[in-house]
């Protein structure tokens, strides 16, 4: 087993193309989930057990901000759980690549909690708001539904996509081995901020401020609408690019 220094050094060789990514996942968490997934192999862990890791930081997260009344305290608690599960999320794959441990059912188990993630995240936002929320309005209440909506559409779709498209793609061999010959617009990782998972969680640094978590929970909720129907007019047009091709 080697030092972590050289583990870090062989994990940033096997990293996944940065084409398409938002600047926060490129320079933030990938990177802590680099020292994550070095750690993790030092400790002999497999990559499920780190997707678990995963798991238990962020849901646990999410059932306190449904079961308890909304806090400064809470809101960085909170923030500091998803941003670690966050880490922990990629790095189980870097630790996959790292160790070729990497298979369909570590691949399934991570889409299952990813799943998960997207539905308790609305889920437990919802019952925050009907809680402790005093609302203006009870047409709130169905925020957090049109916001797991579309979080969970866009899920399913962008793996439709890459598993419709997998044909296309499978000759250039695993997507991280081909990472430096791919292009990589700076301007699109800045626009891919507003819909990359580890902004959205900023928001829950607004817990302590109700209405002012509601106003930027609501601005999110448009924002990854929209960015949901450009998504699914770029994939409808790709795979239907394929189908001709």
């Amino acid at each position: 087993m080697g030092s972590t220094g050289t583990v870090l050094r062989e994990l940033r060789g096997a990293q996944k193309s940065a084409k398409g990514v938002s600047l926060y996942s490129r320079y933030v968490n990938r990177p802590a989930g680099r020292v994550l997934a070095a750690g993790a192999y030092r400790a002999g862990l497999t990559p499920n057990q780190v997707t678990l890791i995963s798991a238990l930081f962020t849901y646990v997260a999410l059932a306190s901000v449904a079961l308890v009344e909304p806090s400064w305290t809470l809101a960085v608690l909170v923030y500091a759980a998803l941003a670690v599960g966050f880490a922990f999320d990629s790095a189980d794959g870097q630790l996959a690549r790292l160790t070729g441990r990497g298979g369909p059912d570590g691949e399934w188990l991570d889409h299952v909690v990813d799943c998960g993630k997207l539905l308790l995240v609305h889920t437990a936002v919802l019952i925050s708001f009907y809680r402790f929320g005093e609302l203006p309005s009870d047409a709130w209440l169905l925020l957090p539904l049109g916001f797991q909506l579309a979080a969970v559409v866009t899920f399913c779709a962008g793996l439709l996509r890459e598993h419709l498209g997998k044909p296309a793609a499978s000759a250039q061999g695993p997507s991280w081995a081909a990472a430096p010959a791919a292009p990589v617009s700076r301007v699109r990782a800045v626009a891919l901020l507003p819909a990359d998972y580890g902004v959205f969680c900023l928001v829950f640094l607004l817990l302590g401020a109700p209405g002012a978590f509601r106003a930027g929970y609501a601005v999110l909720a448009v924002v990854h609408t929209l960015f949901l129907a450009a998504f699914l007019a770029k994939w409808f047009r790709e795979l239907k690019a394929l189908r001709a091709g």
